[in-house]
């Protein structure tokens, strides 16, 4: 029996003029097939105040989450230090490691990458993504954020429907939510 390959989201985060945005496609495919193709990959989590977007197995990602949740109630104003907490666990829980997912997660101050090597990835520009279209998105971004006038939410939207354009797993149907 083969294995079933799953593609099918480009996240993004922007961060412009204080207000931080974050789109998300909502194609979901298994093998060559689209499954659904509007599903909510992008959250609002702790009171409205955090971001979360997430890439990969949906189990995976949802488990993630929950997790990631967890270690912002533990580190209430401290998205970072929650960030290194649930990637220290991810990386040495043998359970967690084998889970196939990625996160952003974001506030109005930070921008993060996390994976399941242990990465907690900032950016040194002000958007980051991942995904299957992920980096069409991020170039998009970062051309936008050098040469428009766009508000971070514009960018966000704008750079996704380019990444739809040209990958075949992410489609136009997105969710956008902000923080400022």
């Amino acid at each position: 029996m083969s294995e079933i390959t799953m593609h099918g989201t480009t996240i993004l985060a922007v961060r412009k003029d204080g207000t931080t945005a974050m789109c998300g496609d909502g194609q979901v495919t298994l093998g060559n097939t689209v499954i659904k193709g509007d599903a909510r990959k992008v959250r609002r989590i702790a009171g409205g105040r955090v971001l979360a977007g997430f890439a990969g197995s949906t189990a995976d990602a949802f488990t993630l989450l929950e997790r990631f949740e967890a270690k912002l109630g533990q580190f209430p104003n401290d998205l970072r230090r929650a960030a290194v907490e649930l990637a220290k666990d991810w990386r040495n829980d043998k359970i967690l490691r084998r889970l196939e997912a990625m996160m952003l997660v974001a506030d109005k101050a930070g921008l993060y990458l996390l994976s399941g090597n242990g990465d907690v990835i900032e950016p040194h520009e002000d958007a980051i993504a991942i995904g299957s279209g992920g980096s069409y998105a991020y170039a998009a971004a970062r051309a936008f954020l050098q040469s428009s006038n766009l508000t971070a939410p514009e960018i966000a939207e704008n750079s996704l429907k380019i990444a739809g354009d040209i990958c075949i797993y992410t489609n136009q149907t997105l969710t956008l939510e902000v923080v400022e």
